[in-house]
């Protein structure tokens, strides 16, 4: 029996929402995708994982990773350009 391949880019409609966190807009899962995680986490925990689960669970872990490595994009970027202002007001003092 083979398991079917889920796809991280199958939750990007229904499972990622993008939630304003200090004037930078980052991308998150929802709360449902972030439930069936947890439940997922809790099935890995019991040993009771099925083989679609763990492909699931996987892919959805994959989902989390690009979400965050995004998510530091954003911030590092953000953190360049208040750097960027920061100095052009200081030049601008002197």
């Amino acid at each position: 029996m083979t398991s079917a391949l889920v796809k991280p880019s199958s939750w990007l409609e229904n499972g990622i929402q993008i939630e304003k966190v200090n004037n930078l807009n980052l991308f998150k899962l929802t709360d449902e995708l972030q439930a069936r995680m947890q439940k997922l986490v809790d099935k890995k925990t019991a040993d009771s994982l099925t083989s679609e689960e763990a492909v699931e669970i996987e892919a959805i872990g994959e989902l989390v990773i690009i979400v965050s490595y995004i998510n530091g994009m954003i911030a590092s970027e953000a953190q360049k350009s208040q750097g960027t202002e920061n100095w052009e007001r200081e030049t601008d003092k002197n």
